[in-house]
C-alpha cells in the first residue's frame, strides 16, 4: 500500500484513501468497494484491500472475493482480524 501512497500513511483516512485508489488498480469496482465500506466500515474495508493486495498473485478475482467477504461480514461470519493474522503468520514462515 505504501507504494501507492505518495505522502505515506499516518492516519486511517489516508489508508482508506489509498485503498480506494488501489482497488481500481486491482479491478475492484466502485460498487464492490462502496458495499464493503458500508458493511465492514471504511477502515476495515481498507485493511481487506491491503490484505488482498498482499496476496494479489493468488487471487484471480479480487472484486468477487471482496464481495464474498462483504456478504460473510453481513452474516457475521467474517472479520478482518483473522485475515490479518493469517497473513502475518505466512510472512513469519517465509522469513524463517
Amino acid at each position: 500500500m505504501l507504494d501507492h501512497a505518495p505522502h505515506g500513511i499516518r492516519h486511517w483516512h489516508e489508508l482508506v484513501a489509498t485503498a480506494a485508489t488501489v482497488r481500481g488498480y486491482m479491478g475492484i469496482s466502485p460498487d464492490a468497494w462502496e458495499e464493503a465500506c458500508r458493511i465492514l466500515g471504511a477502515g476495515h474495508a481498507a485493511v481487506v484491500i491491503a490484505c488482498l493486495l498482499q496476496r494479489a498473485e493468488t487471487i484471480a478475482r479480487p472484486g468477487g472475493y471482496l464481495r464474498a467477504l462483504s456478504t460473510r461480514a453481513a452474516n457475521g461470519s467474517f472479520s478482518t482480524g483473522p485475515m490479518v493474522m493469517a497473513l502475518l503468520r505466512a510472512e513469519n514462515r517465509r522469513a524463517a
